[in-house]
């Protein structure tokens, strides 16, 4: 099998070692032999950026547009061998798999239009004759770190705005997930983009990851994972003066309320507590059910969920595909039994045996759980939900909010008041009505609050608060 490689300064080269890509489904699906970067190479792919800045950033928006819409162009045609890949490696389902390709393709062409759409401010000086103009510039040499839940979509959309506003990149993708970001990078170097302009390296966050964070010509960093790999990358990156965007957990909490329409209600949790196997940092992990229904709701979730077919991701009857890994699997599994010894009652959660040998686990509920339970406070990333009574609004929204997390919040009602409510006192970066806490548009602000995100929110338009710096000048005409 071919070795895939680093793309650094426009070549394809091979890293100091290899690491095997093997399907969560059936692991003896072997997806590719992926190259793993070293110090030495993130450093080469750094300054391969920084010698390509001057240029790409001095380039006519138009070149950059052509750039990006080529590149989403080419994301959608080749939307459905893309996505097999990202099943085959990730686990989702096909269904989804191609959905998020599809959805890689939509950031392209959103931003591939941004770029020519960068504007700034003429603005009236407080002195006579004296003019003002207020510009956006990029920040420069740019360090995207992502994850391995949606491994081409996010580094989409963190590639994707940073290239529209003159930035360089250099990537790194996720070690258990590489073959989705190797395939976006051969598109990008195959639509031309400049030597440079772009990097990938492959690799572990502890060699390629660090090495990244703490090289003295990145300018900024962009990171998506875990809340304590965030917190202690946002330390390093402070210390060399860094820009820094972080979107790390979430413990997201849905509301049902009593007048929900419950088909609605147990189909949105349905999907935001187990679809893509519950591995999104937007899942509904904490669903908090008003007495009056609790017992009729959660009945009627255990029976959607135990229907839900949990298979290989490449079987189109699959609604939950397996978890991303045996490590993965296996902190699932130990946060079942805590739930179960922290005094909640268990339906499913137990690993499955299927035909071939993969990372199966049956949906968990964790019913009459209570909020101060670590399994309702820690983010198990897995299809884990717990399900805690309330008595009223009041009691509910206070449980919602009683979290170190602040990512995304939903209410199921069919009263406006409730809804007016929830929208303005949630503390969440993003509140759904009526619709899973996962699932987001891709033209709009997408980040949380609290522990869940820190820096300026991505995706849409305000994608140019982190990947762009702001110039004022002023003009004296004499």
């Amino acid at each position: 099998m071919d070795l895939r490689k680093n793309l650094i300064a426009g070549e394809w080269l091979a890293g100091v070692d290899a690491v095997e890509n093997r399907s969560p489904s059936d692991v003896t699906d072997l997806v590719g032999l992926y190259a793993r970067a070293d110090a030495d190479q993130v450093n080469r792919a750094v300054m391969a950026a920084r010698a390509a800045l001057p240029a790409w950033a001095g380039a006519s928006p138009q070149v950059r547009a052509d750039l990006l819409d080529r590149v989403g162009l080419r994301l959608a045609e080749r939307k459905e061998e893309l996505g097999r890949v990202l099943a085959r490696e990730e686990g989702k389902t096909l269904a989804e798999a191609i959905g998020e390709v599809g959805r890689a393709a939509q950031v392209f062409r959103f931003f591939a239009g941004e770029a020519i759409r960068v504007a700034g401010d003429a603005v009236a000086s407080v002195r006579a004759d004296v003019d003002v103009d207020v510009t956006r510039e990029p920040v420069g040499v740019v360090g995207l770190i992502t994850p391995w839940n949606f491994p081409i979509a996010i580094p989409a959309w963190k590639i994707a705005p940073a290239l529209c506003y003159g930035n360089t990149v250099v990537c790194k993708p996720a070690d258990l997930t590489p073959a989705s970001a190797h395939l976006l990078a051969e598109i990008l170097h195959e639509a031309g983009a400049p030597a440079g302009v772009f990097n990938l390296v492959m690799g572990t966050g502890a060699i390629v990851g660090n090495a990244l964070v703490e090289h003295p010509e990145v300018d900024a960093i962009s990171f998506t994972g875990s809340v304590g790999v965030g917190r202690a990358l946002a330390v390093r990156a402070a210390s060399g003066l860094k820009k820094v965007q972080l979107e790390m957990g979430g413990k997201n909490p849905m509301v049902v309320m009593e007048d929900a329409d419950l088909d609605v209600a147990v189909a949105a949790c349905l999907n935001g507590a187990f679809f893509s196997t519950g591995q999104r940092c937007t899942a509904s992990s904490r669903l908090i059910v008003c007495d009056p229904i609790y017992d009729e709701f959660a009945e009627r979730l255990a029976a959607a969920a135990a229907a839900s077919k949990v298979g290989d991701a490449l079987d189109p009857a699959t609604a939950i595909g397996p978890v991303v890994s045996a490590k993965q699997l296996n902190s699932n599994l130990e946060y079942v039994a805590l739930a179960a010894s922290e005094g909640a009652e268990v339906i499913g959660g137990e690993r499955l045996n299927e035909e071939r040998e993969g990372y199966y686990q049956r949906p968990a509920l964790f019913l009459n759980a209570t909020n101060d339970m670590r399994t309702s406070r820690e983010e198990i990333f897995g299809p884990c939900a717990s399900l805690i009574r309330a008595r009223d609004f009041d009691e509910a929204l206070a449980l919602a909010n009683d979290t170190e997390f602040g990512l995304s919040a939903g209410i199921c009602t069919s009263s406006l008041a409730y809804a007016r409510n929830f929208k303005r006192h949630a503390q969440a970066g993003m509140v759904m009505v009526n619709l899973p806490t996962a699932g987001v548009d891709y033209h709009v602000p997408f980040g949380g609050r609290k522990g869940s995100s820190y820096g300026s929110r991505e995706q849409g338009r305000y994608a140019a608060e982190f990947y762009t710096t702001v110039k004022t000048a002023y003009s004296f005409a004499g």
